[in-house]
């Protein structure tokens, strides 16, 4: 079962666009704070790239901006690309279903 449930502040504004079809699309990055400090007793943070569609998109793009708490809902997915080195690129990202925003 692919699911991943995340909790985190957006690190900038969220970016709705729409697919030739018009259907609404937004990415925005998510800060999720580990759960642990490392050796400087500093929290550390992953940085989650979120994809959201449709009718949840337009709400992300309504109701969040930069530094709102959220909480998504959805499944990870690769995305491989060819970098600027020339070398090839694996990166994931969440493909949510859900959008709660606090």
């Amino acid at each position: 079962m692919n699911r991943v449930v995340l909790v985190g502040r957006l690190t900038k504004d969220v970016d709705l666009r729409q697919t030739p079809n018009g259907v609404p699309v937004a990415t925005f990055t998510l800060a999720v704070n580990r759960t642990f400090t490392n050796p400087q007793g500093e929290r550390e943070a992953d940085f989650i790239n979120c994809v959201v569609w449709r009718k949840p998109a337009e709400n992300a793009a309504k109701f969040l901006k930069k530094g709102s708490l959220a909480g998504v809902d959805g499944r990870l997915q690769s995305r491989s690309y060819e970098g600027q080195d020339g070398k090839q690129v694996v990166r994931p990202s969440g493909v949510m279903n859900n959008l709660l925003v606090a």
